[in-house]
């Protein structure tokens, strides 16, 4: 990813970037029913990796899974890479956990920019605490063995009703996360910062008591003027 849309996506909203993925016919971006485990933790923006689960066979699934140095999800958080976003299809089912604590430590310690979940983790309050954004359903304490079975790593999945390609580029802030196609993040990254800028205004001026008819949207001309005005006293 472009480092300054990397950083311009540090800045906007994912309400913002619905809006400009809206204007482009894509309509199901926003991971449904996913939270941050520290809601004043900072923004989150990486590529997409994924793990995908599908539902548990006993005689496939035993404990002794773990064992295998190359059980996916183990694989998958020791390849992550640096600034990427472990994206996660747990099937909408936080009955288990996608990870705990200890590997959601070691992909902030390999420098990974968050992890999501459609899904619960375990050990949550201990992952709040870390310096890595993460977002999931709700906790879920038992392992993974009782429902998932880790099957694929960075393949096409879904996560929370929303289609992620690996490359994908993923925005999290306090209200949940955004999925926007790698081949336009540029130019959404651009037009949301823009966008953000008209809405900061148009918010000064809301609370200064000015009315929304005309404001917002900007139909009048002095809206407009009022607006560059603003722009160019603020630098913005």
């Amino acid at each position: 990813m472009n480092e300054q849309t990397r950083a311009r996506l540090k800045t906007v909203s994912t309400a913002t970037l619905c809006t400009a993925l809206y204007k482009r016919g894509l309509k199901n971006q926003f991971i449904q029913d996913v939270r941050p485990l520290n809601p004043n933790g900072a923004n989150m923006v990486g590529e997409a990796f994924t793990l995908r689960y599908i539902p548990a066979r006993e005689d496939l699934n035993p404990i002794t899974v773990f064992q295998n140095r190359d059980h996916p999800q183990r694989v998958a958080v020791e390849q992550c890479p640096p600034g990427a976003v472990l994206m996660i299809d747990s099937r909408k089912n936080a009955r288990a956990a996608s990870a705990g604590a200890i590997l959601v430590t070691r992909l902030m310690v390999r420098g990974a920019a968050g992890v999501v979940t459609d899904g619960g983790f375990r050990d949550s309050p201990e992952i709040a605490e870390l310096a890595m954004p993460a977002y999931h359903n709700r906790p879920s304490a038992p392992t993974n063995l009782t429902l998932h079975q880790a099957l694929d790593i960075n393949v096409p999945i879904g996560c929370g009703d929303v289609p992620v390609w690996p490359g994908d580029v993923v925005v999290g802030d306090r209200e949940g996360v955004i999925v926007i196609p790698a081949a336009i993040a540029d130019e959404i990254a651009d037009e949301a910062v823009e966008m953000t800028a008209f809405e900061d205004f148009v918010m000064e001026e809301v609370k200064k008591g000015r009315g929304i008819i005309g404001l917002y949207p900007a139909t009048d001309e002095q809206t407009r003027v009022d607006f560059a005005a603003w722009r160019a006293a603020n630098g913005r």
